[in-house]
């Protein structure tokens, strides 16, 4: 158990204010590079002061210590030593990268376990043979030539390209018609496996070898601690090989599907009858609109093959060593995207203990997060594990952080696992999905800010149990039915697919909790229907079957049995006409009993609300009378009191107008509310109010609030305030001199245009650019430097360097034999007596300088213990050449290098240039006022001259990751949230100095500069290596800094 302080305790209001390591948040620790034990401890020791719990010791892109080795296990114990002694928990994981079950290629050695699929396709071997294994971050199945004949087929389509008929061949038969051949084949090695493969995770016997390797290494070693301060395993992105479609059903082209060895065997096993027999009704759709039962089988019968072998295998042995298993599938949002990695989601969390999901970029899945939270619900599960954050880059802050946190603790999260703490920058390790959780970050000792409250959150959401009394039944079979030629199925797809984000959006948006029921699980988590439908530890009032065309039998037995017994169904959209996926009278039997009960509703949000309004417990509302749209709630039932959790869902219009609404909320049942402050674990009174039975609270929302509610239950109780609710923020756009409501006279304070300010770390001019030339050969013109660097491996004959390579613990130390040599120009206009040049491995190099040899004395790191300072000569005024000559073999990596010093740098489209050090900043984007590549801390110096007042300041357009506010050495802590507001007391009349630090982005300095797709959000290593229309040479820089001049408030009495 992870939270024990939750179960059987009474609420702790000493851990809501100081919560322990299990409720705090583990970033994935980037395992990158030659570990060093010494550096590891000291990582810890950030970790623990950015207020994490822990970490997950994750092996990521450039791992040079040999992984599962017995240096590596000694490095694992003592990073778990170290946590032990910190009290903070070391958390394993459970892959060199990713996707979990190859032990970085160890199990695939042996060529049993590899991954399997079957390639149906027009062409034999003998017309068309293999083709070569692309390289990326995943196996994608690709025909090779080398698998097994397992079946060819006589295809023949109609005029509408539906299946009129299909023929399995036997050996030796002649063709008439159009052939296919049905072939075995094994996934080929690929650079991302360290050129082994992905394993066959529909094989348990490949599943049981993978824990073999990994896991009894782990036990041996470190075995006495799990369930301790080695809480958990994380399993990352298994599936099995993609399914695929045609493109149009009279395509010629290879089709892949997941298969393998006895797969016909445990078919015929369960169904009776040949899959093979029946293939091409995998491929075609049958005539006449027709439901293949053979396809609807396929795909289930895969789904349970693949949670059998891996998720089961995998948990039972965790539960047998006292690890709890935590992690996320491949591809979980969407029906299309489940269906074709792993069939279905939720069956597989049955053997999670804690569930998880995988929510990159900013992207908004509540259906992800909503299959999830269902099924640890019904399993008893304690939480919801989250990988968040990852894809976003440098530029994402504190309000992106709260508000994707915010929003996926309403909906279950517990676990937080931020994506990413990078142990090292070097080589291509600094382009692995930035920004980092990390010392590199300028603001990574102001994390706490954001820490300190989910930690609170979850003291309070991991307490007794989740209050949901609708359920819905998962459309996933019905899609199963549709995995057909696009050009036929695409559309229908589509719309399932749209109906089913639908539904969740409509329900959690419109304040109706409600958990998915999934038809394969139904059998186990609910013996029998009754009402309420109890399904594992959850009981519903409610159930909506949401346009589905096909039933399980047992599904249909157990909502028989809950109608009957007085439970609500109701039916959205058309009657289903299948039972497992044949055509049946007894969905439309049921159909029609809810219908002359009024409980067949049209497929629309408002017939759905409407329907269930009678089992909603919350209802949220603006002042206008009007259902909000962008709330999401919990309601959990602790004991005789209720804790509920509300957030935003949804990203708001603008962070630099802070929008204040009243929001009025509305509860079911007598209640005496107290507010629980999860920014300063304080409790607070809250206005409230009796009316009809139900608790009514006015409360004021900005953008990035969220609000956590104890609820007492209470006979009668008021507050007097309820219906002129306050809550200590003022009205946005408030003028000078005018009155705060309370009787005090308000003015503005002057800030001068111009202020003084401060660096945490010198100014930088980032190299990228330079003429190069490969050993012998002449210099080519100006290039990017990754650009240079991939000319010279096609050159070579050598694979381009990217983040889908082989580890460097799997390849052999090579005897380097070619030079590159980089000439770049740097343009002054100033002469400066002390530059330093940042550079990665810099005793490999040769330096030239404006034509002096420069000796590699080290002089400390910048941004990076990896990225090492080198002093440099004098710069002149006008053109600095700099000239490098490293060593160039198949691991080099060729890294900008950056000119540090007391200067400005001025960039211009694609050029760039030194300038006079600025002595003052106006309040203004940064990037133009002599700061271009600056990514660190810069505090901003304003000198006031107050009356004697209160003071508060509001600093609402900036653009760093967080502010922090300080006057006359005082410290008034961070600043990231609307109002943007910090109270700076009331000093003495005269003359103060407010210091205003806004932590800068790394961006500028080490983002994708050239990336020209301002509409690509995914920030991966390729988002610096784009080509095309998405490259241009100009600096596409980020705006930073405060951004208008802060507003200076005093309060006279």
């Amino acid at each position: 158990m992870l939270y024990k302080q939750s179960y059987n305790t009474p609420f702790s209001q000493e851990l809501f204010q100081n919560p322990t390591s299990e409720y705090r948040a583990a970033p994935f620790w980037s395992w990158n590079c030659k570990l060093d034990t010494e550096e590891l401890r000291r990582q810890i020791r950030d970790l623990q002061e950015m207020k994490f719990g822990g970490f997950f010791m994750h092996v990521r892109t450039g791992m040079d210590t040999p992984y599962l080795s017995e240096e590596y296990m000694q490095i694992v114990q003592e990073c778990v030593e170290e946590a032990k002694k910190r009290r903070m928990l070391a958390w394993l994981y459970d892959e060199d990268r990713w996707s979990s079950g190859a032990a970085g290629g160890i199990v695939t050695q042996d060529e049993q376990y590899r991954q399997k699929y079957l390639l149906f396709t027009p062409w034999s071997y003998e017309e068309l043979g293999g083709m070569e294994t692309p390289g990326g971050f995943l196996s994608q199945p690709l025909r090779n030539g080398k698998g097994t004949l397992l079946a060819r087929y006589e295809i023949e389509l109609d005029r509408q390209g539906c299946l009129a008929g299909y023929r399995l061949l036997q050996d030796g038969e002649q063709q008439r018609g159009d052939i296919w051949y049905a072939y075995l084949e094994t996934a080929q090695p690929n650079p991302w496996y360290n050129n082994q493969t992905y394993s066959n995770t529909l094989d348990k016997r490949a599943v049981e070898r993978f824990l073999e390797v990994t896991h009894e290494r782990y036990k041996s070693r470190i075995g006495e601690e799990f369930g301790e301060s080695v809480p958990a395993v994380f399993t990352d992105e298994p599936q099995f090989s993609r399914k695929h479609t045609l493109n149009f059903a009279g395509s010629k082209m290879d089709v892949t599907l997941p298969w393998t060895d006895d797969l016909e065997d445990t078919y015929h096993e369960t169904y009776g009858g040949s899959l093979i027999e029946k293939l091409p009704e995998l491929i075609w759709e049958l005539p006449d609109q027709g439901v293949s039962v053979t396809r609807y089988r396929y795909h289930d019968h895969v789904a349970e093959r693949f949670t059998s072998a891996f998720a089961d295998t995998y948990g039972e042995w965790c539960r047998s060593n006292h690890q709890l298993l935590t992690g996320h599938l491949m591809e979980e949002p969407t029906l299309e995207s489940q269906c074709a990695a792993l069939g279905e989601a939720m069956r597989s969390y049955r053997g999670i203990d804690i569930p998880g999901v995988d929510m990159l970029r900013w992207d908004l899945e509540y259906t992800t997060v909503k299959q999830a939270q269902s099924m640890a619900h019904q399993c008893g599960r304690e939480g919801v594990m989250s990988e968040l954050y990852g894809v976003t880059g440098w530029t994402a802050d504190f309000r992106d952080y709260k508000l994707h946190g915010d929003w996926q603790a309403a909906l279950g999260v517990t676990l937080r696992v931020p994506h990413l703490s990078w142990v090292s920058m070097e080589g291509e390790a600094k382009r692995d999905f930035p920004a980092t959780f990390g010392y590199q970050s300028p603001w990574y000792r102001e994390f706490g800010y954001v820490e300190d409250h989910f930690a609170r959150v979850n003291t309070a959401l991991t307490r007794g149990k989740a209050v949901v009394r609708v359920g819905v039944i998962h459309p996933i079979e019905s899609y199963w039915l549709h995995w057909g030629p696009s050009d036929q199925t695409a559309d229908i797809r589509q719309q399932m697919d749209e109906n089913f984000e639908n539904v969740t959006e409509w329900l959690l948006f419109g304040g109706i909790d409600f958990d998915y029921i999934c038809e394969s699980q139904l059998p186990f988590q609910c013996p029998e229907g009754k009402a309420p439908l109890q399904v594992g530890e959850m009981s519903y009032d409610a159930v909506v079957v949401p346009e589905c065309e096909t039933l399980r039998a047992s599904t249909l037995e157990r909502l028989e049995k809950f109608r009957d017994q007085g439970g609500r169904l109701i039916f959205m959209g058309k009657c289903p006409c299948y039972m497992d996926a044949i055509v049946s009278d007894r969905p439309a039997a049921l159909y029609d009993q809810a219908d002359k009960a009024g409980q067949v509703i049209m497929f629309e949000r408002q017939d759905l609300l409407a329907a269930l309004d009678d089992f909603r417990e919350v209802e949220l509302r603006e002042a206008d009378g009007t259902r909000t749209t962008n709330l999401l709630y919990q309601l959990r039932m602790d004991g005789q009191e209720k804790w509920l959790f509300i957030a935003r869902g949804t990203e708001p219009y603008n962070k630099d107008i802070p929008r204040k609404r009243e929001i009025r909320l509305r509860i079911k049942g007598l209640y005496a509310p107290v507010l629980f402050n999860t920014q300063n674990g304080q409790e607070e009174s809250i206005a409230f109010r009796h009316e009809n039975n139900c608790t009514v609270i006015p409360y004021y929302f900005y953008d990035y609030d969220s609000l956590l509610l104890r609820l007492f239950p209470a006979e009668s109780a008021d507050n007097s305030a309820a219906e002129n609710p306050v809550d200590g923020n003022r009205a946005v756009g408030m003028k000078a001199d005018e009155y705060d409501g309370s009787g005090r006279e308000e003015r503005r304070l002057p800030v001068e245009a111009l202020t003084s300010f401060t660096l945490s770390e010198p100014n930088v001019l980032v190299l990228d650019k330079a003429w190069f030339h490969l050993d012998e050969e002449d210099f080519s013109g100006e290039t990017e430097l990754f650009r240079a660097d991939n000319l010279c491996r096609k050159k070579l004959g050598w694979p381009r360097r990217g983040a889908a390579l082989a580890q460097p613990w799997t390849i052999e130390k090579e005897v380097i034999s070619h030079k590159l040599h980089l000439r770049f120009q740097v343009e002054s206009e100033i002469a400066y007596e002390s530059p330093y040049l940042a550079i990665e491995h810099p005793e490999q190099a040769q330096i030239v300088w404006n034509g002096e040899k420069v000796r590699a004395c080290d002089a400390g790191w910048y941004v990076d213990r990896a990225i090492r300072r080198i002093p440099l000569p004098r710069l002149r005024e006008g053109a600095n050449i700099l000239e490098l000559t490293i060593p160039f073999g198949k691991r080099t990596n060729t890294e900008w290098c950056y000119l540090l010093g007391d200067f400005g740098v001025q960039v211009c489209g694609s050029r760039k240039r030194i300038t006079a050090f600025p002595q003052q900043i106006g309040f203004d984007d940064i990037t133009r006022q002599g700061l271009a590549f600056y990514g660190g801390a810069v505090t901003y110096r304003i000198r006031l001259c107050s009356g004697g007042g209160d003071l508060r300041v509001r600093i609402p357009h900036y653009r760093a990751n967080v502010l922090h506010v300080r006057m006359d050495g005082q410290d008034f802590g961070a600043l990231a949230y609307p109002p943007y507001e910090a109270e700076l007391g009331r000093p003495a009349a005269g003359e103060h100095m407010l210091e205003i630090t806004a932590y800068i982005s790394r961006q500028n300095a080490f983002g994708a500069l050239h990336q020209a797709d301002s509409e690509d959000k995914w920030c991966g290593p390729d988002a610096w290596r784009t080509a095309g229309d998405a490259w241009t040479d100009s600096y596409r820089l980020a705006a930073a800094g405060l951004l208008s001049e802060p507003v200076v408030i005093e309060s006279l009495v």
